[in-house]
């Protein structure tokens, strides 16, 4: 991509080893898809989206994981998915995530340890899906107000990335201890009864709307 199109791009450093980039969907498919690494499973992925915009957000996050792999000094040979759809780097072991909404893309990348990472626009679905994504007492802190539902829809989808697999609910598996208005680090837990995990997210007002990480 040209200069012109990564104008806007915001390069986030998460933490050491660990670096995320929002980048606004400027450039159409053939500029995006220029010098970009794709695998035949990729081609495969890719040949399956029919939707002109939905391409490009597709398009848009292998190119924000390509230049945070080339910012810390790796060589970006595409990408692979494991049994279930969590997206790896080809021959290296660092850890990825991919998130995009209408406009914009982003992508994390950590060196040593699961990340996950979504973006969302503060929007009225998020009263619509509170019953079966919140729990009793997020409910109570949450008190119907849009920006903190948005905050605990984004860190959840986070998490539910990070975490990487299924039969999980959000309402009964992952779950955010209360958080202060404005606050830009939660700590959010996957409790499963074969497996439970604490984790930092870091939580940005940007983009869209927010922008979260789970490490």
């Amino acid at each position: 991509m040209s200069a012109a199109h990564l104008l806007s791009a915001q390069l986030l450093a998460i933490s050491p080893g660990c670096q995320a980039l929002l980048l606004p969907i400027l450039a159409d498919e053939p500029t995006l898809r220029t010098g970009l690494p794709l695998t035949q499973p990729e081609l495969d992925d890719l040949a399956l989206i029919r939707h002109p915009a939905q391409r490009t957000e597709w398009l848009a996050c292998r190119v924000a994981v390509r230049q945070l792999v080339e910012q810390l000094g790796g060589v970006y040979a595409g990408l692979y998915k494991d049994e279930y759809g969590k997206p790896h780097l080809r021959n290296l072991p660092w850890s990825i995530s991919l998130s995009h909404t209408t406009g914009w893309a982003a992508a994390v990348v950590h060196q040593s340890r699961p990340v996950g990472i979504d973006i969302e626009p503060i929007r009225d679905q998020f009263q619509r899906v509170v019953p079966r994504t919140l729990s009793a007492d997020e409910i109570a802190h949450a008190a119907g107000i849009p920006a903190r539902l948005a905050v605990y829809w984004c860190a959840k989808e986070s998490l539910y990335k990070l975490y990487g697999k299924r039969q999980l609910t959000f309402r009964e598996h992952l779950l955010i201890d209360p958080f202060d208005d404005g606050a830009t680090q939660l700590i959010g837990h996957v409790r499963l009864p074969a497996h439970t995990e604490t984790l930092t997210i870091c939580c940005f007002p940007i983009g869209p709307g927010l922008l979260a990480v789970a490490y």
